[in-house]
């Protein structure tokens, strides 16, 4: 087997080009944080973001100023509000909007991982429809005449996605919630995971349950303990609700908004400055959380 692991700053070097779009990965749970700020760092330029329910790495890539679109079921900042960043910028006609609902656009990824241009749904028939979906067809079954709504696929040029662990091989082991994380990965051309530990393919074969991404889909692995942060990793850490409530004030304002993006992404260009951005004292509290080790 080839191995896969790199370094970010390669990786995303070499494998996303401006106009790309890009499936981020992670519902609450395993956000690629780290992985994903390198799209800022490297200033990435037009790309297209998509998932079905988004967090704040939504609006801080947006604030970058480094989306062209965002295909979407959901943006905001989970059990706190709206996404600031994405309001402003939609309001000033900065950036595409396509909105759909969450369930439609596991639909779409999951037309695009089976390699079929659509899927039927009795979804979105009924009640009001985004106008950015107009182009929506129907289908009639031709088994029954029932009509039903044909939902297209989907299907990313790269998928930046957070996990437990992997082998060098890029055989990824993914447990807790997963949304539509490993739809979205799999119906991707390219696949770029962050771990938050690699290990060795004997432990790994251990518990092949856990298995979720095979090695011959993923492109590159990359080891960046606390990369999800300040979402939360099942068995690793916990979710940092104090970090979502206080972005929450920071987006509202473009100049702490700077600030912030400055300091968590800009200044934070290796995995061990964005640890010590975070702290020690908060990194071992999140360890001894609900779902950390301890």
């Amino acid at each position: 087997m080839i191995e896969k692991i790199s370094n970010i700053n390669e990786t995303i070097k070499n494998n996303i080009t401006n106009n790309d779009t890009i499936f981020i990965g992670g519902f609450g749970h395993l956000i690629p944080f780290f992985l994903s700020h390198e799209l800022i760092r490297q200033n990435k330029k037009d790309l297209t973001i998509c998932r079905s329910g988004a967090d704040i790495l939504f609006d801080q890539l947006i604030a970058a100023k480094i989306i062209k679109k965002v295909i979407f079921g959901y943006i905001g900042n989970p059990s706190i509000g709206l996404s600031h960043s994405f309001n402003r910028a939609y309001k000033s006609k900065k950036i595409e909007v396509e909105e759909w609902t969450n369930q439609s656009m596991i639909l779409r990824f999951h037309a695009a991982r089976m390699g079929v241009s659509y899927l039927p749904s009795k979804i979105l028939q009924i009640g009001d429809k985004p106008p950015s979906i107009d182009y929506l067809q129907s289908t009639s079954c031709p088994y029954t005449g029932n009509i039903y709504s044909a939902i297209p696929s989907l299907k990313p040029d790269v998928a930046l996605i957070h996990a437990q662990k992997a082998d060098k091989y890029g055989n990824v082991q993914m447990w807790g919630i997963d949304g539509d994380t490993i739809e979205g990965a799999l119906a991707s051309d390219k696949i770029i995971v962050s771990v938050e530990k690699i290990i060795d393919n004997e432990t790994l074969k251990l518990s092949p349950e856990k298995t979720v991404i095979p090695s011959h889909r993923v492109t590159s692995i990359v080891e960046v303990p606390f990369g999800a942060y300040p979402s939360y990793v099942s068995g690793f850490y916990s979710r940092d609700d104090d970090h979502y409530k206080e972005y929450d004030s920071i987006s509202r304002d473009e100049d702490k908004l700077a600030q912030y993006l400055d300091e968590w992404i800009y200044s934070s260009e290796t995995i061990t400055e964005y640890q010590e951005t975070i702290g020690k004292e908060k990194l071992i509290d999140l360890e001894k959380g609900p779902c950390g080790k301890i």
